[in-house]
């Protein structure tokens, strides 16, 4: 669901000059955001317990949606024109 989401929204918002620009950008989120997730939640475990581990990432992700929200809120009001 991710990526058609990106896919869409990469097709009908960038502009073809800043496509290579922005295709490195997203190379290192997805490569890098599922590594830093693993990390902070093996960290936590290791420190709290599983339970704090499974609570904290979930907070930390709805932390982190309601940022990016606040901080574009173009994406916030985006509309598909499909």
């Amino acid at each position: 669901m991710s990526g058609i989401f990106r896919s869409t929204l990469w097709n009908e918002v960038v502009d073809n000059e800043y496509r290579g620009r922005l295709a490195g950008i997203e190379m290192i989120s997805y490569l890098s955001g599922p590594k830093l997730g693993d990390t902070e939640a093996g960290l936590v475990a290791a420190l709290f317990g599983v339970t704090a581990s499974v609570v904290s990432g979930g907070f930390l992700c709805i932390v982190g949606v309601g940022v990016c929200a606040l901080m574009m809120p173009r994406f916030w009001r985006y509309k598909s024109v499909c």
